[in-house]
This record gives C-alpha cells, structure tokens and sequence, in this order.
C-alpha cells in the first residue's frame, strides 16, 4: 500500500526543514509536527524559533532539504511566504514550501498562487502532514 502514496518509491527518506520564521515564539506545534515525520520515516532538520528568510535558505542548501515547511501563528504568512519564495528563486533552489498553524482560509488560495505547496491548518493529523509533504515532492 506505501507504492501508492504520493513520494513514496524514493530511495532517500524526504529531508524537511522545519523553521518558525518571525518572532512568534510558539513551537509547541512544530515540535509535534516534527515528531510526526521522523515517525512517518522523514529525516527533519528542525531550526527552531525566530529565524530569518537567509538562515532558512541557508540550511536548505546545507542540508540538501527536499522540502520547507513553515509554522505560521502570528498573521505574517502573506508578508513571510512571498520572502521565502522568492528568497528560493534567487538561489536557483527548487524546493517547495509548506505552511502550517493559523492561516485564515481567505488566505490560502492567495498562498498557492504565490507558489506556496500546501496550507495544514490546526489539527491536521499525522496522515494529512506527512500526505502534504510527500504530494510537496511527488
């Protein structure tokens, strides 16, 4: 049944880079989501709280990261996505974005036009994160 997810066949497990962009310092729930891809098989490079547009494009070329995934509570995702992104193009990095937390729903078809992969929303389960990442990279 695993042949029949979204990313699976890769022989490398998916590297996610995990970060709080901002000075929101909330992480409980990223340190959850975290847990949820080690245990679903991914390796996570987890930066933690307070960090920049530069130090995430930085440990994503470091880590050679197949995917970003954002945490989001401090009503900065269409301020804070459009940097990311952009910040990925200048590097000539092609590496999807996935936002998570509070992200009103007005506000995620304007997200996926900016080129952002996928919105989870709270409460999303082990399943749906781990399914977001791996459609992410598919």
């Amino acid at each position: 049944m695993a042949e029949s997810q979204p990313g699976a066949g890769r022989e490398a497990p998916i590297r996610v880079v995990l970060a709080k962009l901002g000075l929101d310092g909330h992480d409980r729930g990223l340190k959850v989501v975290a847990r949820m891809l080690r245990d679903a098989g991914m390796e996570v490079i987890y930066l933690g709280l307070r960090q920049t547009t530069e130090s995430v494009i930085a440990a994503v070329e470091q880590e050679d990261a197949d995917v970003i995934g954002l945490s989001m509570h401090n009503a900065g995702h269409l301020a804070l996505a459009p940097r990311i992104l952009q910040a990925l193009a200048d590097s000539g990095l092609d590496v999807p974005v996935v936002i998570g937390g509070i992200v009103p729903e007005a506000d995620v078809s304007t997200l996926k036009e900016l080129g952002i992969s996928a919105v989870l929303h709270p409460g999303a389960s082990a399943v749906e994160v781990a399914d977001a990442i791996r459609r992410s990279v598919a």
